[in-house]
């Protein structure tokens, strides 16, 4: 797995080295202010069950601009509020702790339905 550029690393380089399964922390799905230039071709292609990790105000891509998922492709948390490095405005209607929590909570979950 992998956060930020890590995550695209990741991606690519997963069924290459025998990977089980990709966390993608703040995948950067395009660069900010220009959705044109998509990577989702990389989440798409990482022949592993992915679990993307995304902020709801990340500017390299907020989790309602990713493509539909096929079955089995990448699953999906939305982090309130959260930027590219999750963190989350004092006004927001989560904490920061709170936000830290939907993360490990999900991470979790997805790591042990992975059997």
């Amino acid at each position: 797995g992998g956060r930020s550029a890590g995550a695209r690393v990741a991606c690519r380089t997963a069924a290459e080295l025998g990977a089980r399964a990709v966390l993608a922390l703040s995948f950067p799905l395009h660069p900010p202010g220009r959705p044109e230039k998509s990577r989702a071709d990389e989440l798409l292609g990482a022949g592993v069950p992915t679990l993307v990790v995304q902020g709801g105000n990340d500017p390299f891509g907020r989790p309602q601009e990713f493509p539909e998922a096929p079955e089995g492709t990448y699953d999906l948390i939305e982090i309130p509020y959260g930027d590219h490095g999750f963190a989350v405005p004092k006004r927001a209607e989560i904490t920061q702790e709170r936000a830290l929590e939907l993360i490990t909570e999900g991470v979790a979950e997805w790591v042990g339905s992975l059997g």
